[in-house]
């Protein structure tokens, strides 16, 4: 919760009138929607967060860092201002983790903002998302004399020293900058990114507070803006210790200069004799120095970027290993999989190849191995293991336990039988054999499960890949939710959150998901909703790609304004009424899931009331979600790759799409 912006006011001008020290706060955030207790398990995790942020973060001026188990796990990183002393940032780190327990009592969210560290923990895992979203906080100080002047000079500094700092993450992903507006009037400022961000984030994080700044308050002499993935800040006098890495050219006459000028160096011509020489040299000798300079960058950076993969990875082992989970000898699934032979190989995915086994006790298993050298499957594997240590009911699959041994890295899970959704509602033999009430049996156990994820269990989870081929089914045909590597948890009562990495199936994504990042329940409905659809027709969403309906939404949204929604029935489902009648519900359920917003979507515990209700009344349903023709999606255009992988891009947006594969992991 924001705290007001007059409390905000009169602290900075309490700021302003004492003289400036060290650790100053400048703003908090505080998530009153969860709280712990006192002694409790979160609160020793969070102490142990604070402790470890203080000892580790001033050697490099940042750390991220977790510590305990789900649903009490803390989320937490430090950074430190890119031109102060270890020192000045252990004090700092010293006087948040003090002050923050008093700030935000009790919460399990906080955000604090100091003039040399920013501070942060919850109870989700945030790292690395782009975050700018109700994180903003500005200053007001005195009015500018000549707004468009200054607008000028400030866009131009403001740009520049992003990107220095953006393309600069040796250096603390940090930069200052100095501009004369006119006369003796100078404006300092400073930019800086936590570095779990990618450069790319980076300069975006920036690039949204600038344009936040120029939307309501560029008049003004001296602004802050502070996100919990950015910071940045100008005025008057300087407030940072380091010389400016960037100054504004000299050269310039008030008001001129282009807003998007990149930077540029200063002129060392010297007066008198040689001032021509100079300047040729000069321009001989500064393209040698910046192409060795850029070569060696980029071997420092891939070098790191080595380094710190192997960390994570190492990182992600041991945690493994710590799991409460079962822990398997690698000879007995060896032994069960009959040495990991292509006879029992199930499918593989993105993860690597399943195969089933048998136990010497006649357990029957579904063993997942991960590829070696796949980071990506590393890193799923953990979430996977982390969450389904952590959940239990019917409609989810059970992990049994895990194996880390030999340099392999595997999970267990209980067989399935009837292998996944996809195999028999999209195979028309076997879709032949499904009922009405063997199907709507799968819808409603599909909704039970979501509902368990998103509303009963102890943590809430969305699942952000739901689809048929991650729906596995049991001898009676009882669907468990399956795959949930990349699973997301909504910390205590948050609603959504935000990321940059957009991960799922093209096909089952909901808009504000493919396009802007934003994560809530609600794109789980979306999913389950284009999952009713498949199951009623037989028909999946991809199978329309090439014809005049676009998609199934697109195709069902036809039939049902044309009154002929009895026509997209599964034909091998037969004419009897009261099946129809039924269905035909179910597909009035289904597109009130695929609604183009949130809000307009039904959250999964009205749409569990009403596939198990049949006399409530059910609303009529608008037009969904990527409907040809229809700008659903803030005319953002998409990219589709129709190749084994899946992958789709957007157009115009910020956020990197990667989609998962079409089998089951």
């Amino acid at each position: 919760m924001m705290i007001s912006q007059s409390i905000l006011f009169s602290s900075l001008l309490l700021m302003l009138l004492q003289p400036k020290t060290k650790s100053q706060l400048l703003s908090l955030l505080c998530d009153t929607s969860s709280n712990y207790s006192i002694n409790s398990t979160f609160s020793t995790n969070l102490n142990l967060l604070l402790s470890s942020l203080i000892m580790k973060t001033p050697r490099t001026g940042f750390f991220n860092d977790t510590q305990g188990l789900v649903p009490n796990r803390v989320y937490g990183l430090a950074l430190c201002r890119g031109d102060i002393s270890s020192e000045d940032c252990s004090d700092c780190l010293q006087t948040a983790s003090t002050d923050m327990p008093n700030l935000c009592p009790y919460n399990k969210g906080s955000t604090v903002w100091y003039d040399s560290c920013l501070v942060r923990y919850e109870n989700y895992d945030f790292f690395s998302d782009f975050n700018v979203s109700q994180r903003k906080i500005h200053y007001f100080l005195t009015n500018v004399s000549n707004p468009v002047q200054f607008k000028d000079r400030l866009v131009m500094m403001i740009e520049s020293i992003s990107k220095l700092a953006a393309l600069n993450a040796s250096n603390r992903y940090f930069s200052t900058g100095l501009t004369n507006v006119s006369g003796d009037e100078e404006i300092y400022g400073m930019v800086q990114c936590t570095r779990d961000l990618s450069t790319e984030q980076c300069f975006n994080c920036l690039n949204d507070s600038l344009s936040n700044i120029l939307s309501c308050c560029y008049g003004f002499e001296g602004v802050m803006s502070l996100t919990a993935s950015c910071v940045l800040r100008y005025e008057s006098d300087k407030f940072f210790s380091s010389n400016p890495a960037w100054v504004a050219p000299p050269s310039l006459g008030p008001g001129l200069g282009p807003p998007s000028q990149a930077p540029q160096l200063i002129n060392f011509t010297k007066k008198g004799k040689g001032k021509k020489t100079v300047p040729i040299a000069l321009g001989i000798g500064i393209p040698l120095v910046l192409s060795s300079a850029l070569a060696i960058f980029l071997l420092i950076c891939l070098q790191r970027r080595k380094r710190s993969r192997n960390r994570i990875k190492e990182k992600n082992i041991q945690e493994l290993k710590g799991r409460k989970s079962s822990l398997f000898e690698f000879s007995t699934l060896q032994e069960a999989t009959e040495h990991f032979s292509d006879i029992n190989k199930l499918g593989e995915g993105g993860f690597g190849p399943v195969y089933k086994g048998k136990l010497r006790d006649g357990q029957e298993i579904a063993v997942k191995r991960l590829s070696k050298g796949s980071n990506q499957g590393l890193s799923e594997l953990m979430n996977e293991v982390q969450f389904l240590a952590e959940l239990q009911h019917k409609n989810l699959v059970r992990l049994l336990g895990v194996c880390m041994e030999k340099k392999e890295m595997l999970l267990v899970y209980e067989y399935i039988c009837n292998k996944s959704l996809d195999t028999l509602i999209f195979d028309d033999e076997s879709r032949r054999k499904l009922n009405w009430e063997e199907r709507l049996k799968i819808i409603q156990g599909i909704s039970r499960g979501l509902l368990y994820l998103h509303q009963d269990s102890a943590i809430r989870i969305v699942h952000r890949d739901l689809k048929a081929s991650n729906i596995l089914l049991d001898e009676n045909l009882n669907p468990k939710i399956s795959d949930f590597g990349l699973a997301r948890l909504l910390g205590g009562d948050h609603t959504q959150s935000k990321t940059s990495k957009v991960v799922g199936t093209y096909g089952y994504m909901a808009p504000e998901y493919a396009v802007h990042g934003t994560i809530s329940t609600k794109v789980d409905v979306f999913s389950f909703g284009v999952l009713i659809l498949e199951i009623i027709t037989g028909r999946s969403n991809s199978s329309f790609s090439g014809t005049s309906a676009a998609n199934l939404l697109n195709y069902t949204w036809e039939h049902w304004t044309n009154g002929t929604a009895i026509e997209l029935i599964d034909p091998y489902l037969g004419d009897e009424t009261w099946s129809n009648d039924e269905a035909v519900r179910c597909i009035n359920i289904a597109l009130l899931c695929v609604q183009k917003t949130p809000n307009e979507r039904p959250n999964i515990f009205s749409v569990n009331l009403m596939l198990t209700r049949k006399r409530m009344q059910i609303p009529p349903p608008s037009s969904p979600a990527f409907v040809f023709g229809d700008s659903s999606i803030d005319d953002r255009d998409f990219e589709i790759s129709d190749s084994s992988t899946r992958r789709s891009s957007v157009k115009y947006s910020n956020n990197e799409v990667t989609c998962t594969g079409p089998y089951p992991r």
